[in-house]
């Protein structure tokens, strides 16, 4: 029996670390966790997100924007997420549509598809 998930990984190029810190724990606000030390020679680091963890790995030879592979964030302000990501210099798409959700998906500096995703308020008629 499957239970839950544990975490998810994406990918980032050998080397940008950095890079991939001042978006996803700088831009997006996303707090580092402690990484073993058994897996830190590998390269990347891990993010908490509520109580799961995405871990930033490191590869190259992978063409991220090929891809439809994500990780979806929930937010509760997602006109506010647009917002910020706009001003950053991303550009939000709007995805096709689910129902009982508004959502908008963009691309990280690294070419990873995520998606901003906000149940819709029920009691506001959307």
């Amino acid at each position: 029996m499957i239970h839950a998930i544990h975490h998810v990984q994406i990918t980032i190029p050998i080397g940008q670390e950095e890079a991939a810190r001042a978006f996803y724990c700088g831009l997006l606000g996303l707090p580092e966790i402690e990484k073993p030390e058994s897996l830190k020679p590998r390269g990347g680091f891990w993010l908490l997100v509520g109580d799961q963890s995405v871990h930033v790995g490191v590869e190259d030879g992978i063409e991220r924007r090929a891809t439809r592979a994500h990780v979806a964030y929930l937010v509760d302000d997602l006109a506010g997420w647009r917002v910020l990501l706009t001003a950053a210099g991303f550009t939000p798409e709007t995805g096709i549509p689910i129902p009982g959700y508004d959502r908008f998906e963009c691309r990280d500096p690294f070419g990873n598809r995520l998606e901003m995703i906000q149940p819709l308020d029920s009691s506001s008629g959307d």
